[in-house]
C-alpha cells in the first residue's frame, strides 16, 4: 500500500522486455510467464497479506474442525501486540523503533487475517480481537506510521462494511 507505483513500474518493465525480446534473442533474466505471475500479485494493494489471507482461509476449511483454535490463536496474538504495545513497561524494553513498527504491524496483519477467517470477522460483537483498542493505539502513533496501517484496515479486511459492525468502530476507521 506503500508503494502503489510498483504495479506501473512492473508493468513498464514488461513493455521493455517485450519490445528486447522482439529486437533481439537476449536471454531473459525474468521469464515472460513469471513476469505475468508478478504482475498479477502486484495487482493487490496488499499482495503479501492477500496471499496469507487465502493460505489461512485454505487452511481453515481443510480443518473446519479447528476454526476456533485458528481464530482464537489469532486473537489472543493480536491481543498480545496490542497489550506489548500499550504497556508502558513492556514498551520501555522495546529498544529500537523497527522492533516498535514490526509489531504494530503484526498487530494489524493479525486483525485482517482474523476478519478474513473468522465466519462473522473481528468487527461483530464477541470477537475475540480488541479492534477498538488496536485502532485507537494506532491512531496515537505519528500519522506516518499510523496512516498506512489504519488504510490496510479500512481497505483490506472483509467484514468492515457489514450491518453487524458497531458504529463506533467505523466512525473509528472513518477516513
Amino acid at each position: 500500500m506503500k508503494t502503489p507505483a510498483i504495479q506501473n513500474d512492473f508493468s513498464y518493465y514488461r513493455r521493455i522486455a517485450s519490445r528486447q525480446r522482439l529486437d533481439a534473442s537476449n536471454e531473459m533474466v525474468i521469464s515472460t510467464e513469471l513476469a505475468n505471475r508478478m504482475s498479477l500479485f502486484y495487482a493487490h494493494a496488499t499482495p503479501m497479506l492477500k496471499v496469507l489471507s487465502e493460505a489461512t482461509s485454505k487452511f481453515v476449511q481443510d480443518n473446519s474442525d479447528n476454526v476456533d483454535n485458528t481464530t482464537e490463536t489469532l486473537g489472543t496474538m493480536a491481543k498480545v501486540c496490542l497489550r506489548m504495545l500499550e504497556n508502558p513497561k513492556l514498551l520501555a524494553q522495546i529498544e529500537r523503533e523497527e522492533t516498535h513498527l514490526l509489531l504494530l504491524r503484526v498487530m494489524v496483519g493479525l486483525v485482517i487475517l482474523y476478519d478474513h477467517v473468522h465466519p462473522v470477522g473481528a468487527f461483530a460483537r464477541g470477537a475475540h480481537v480488541d479492534v477498538k483498542g488496536c485502532v485507537r493505539l494506532l491512531q496515537a502513533q505519528p500519522a506516518v506510521k499510523a496512516e498506512p496501517l489504519l488504510n490496510a484496515l479500512r481497505y483490506t479486511t472483509k467484514h468492515l462494511n457489514e450491518d453487524n459492525t458497531p458504529k463506533n468502530i467505523r466512525n473509528l476507521l472513518a477516513a
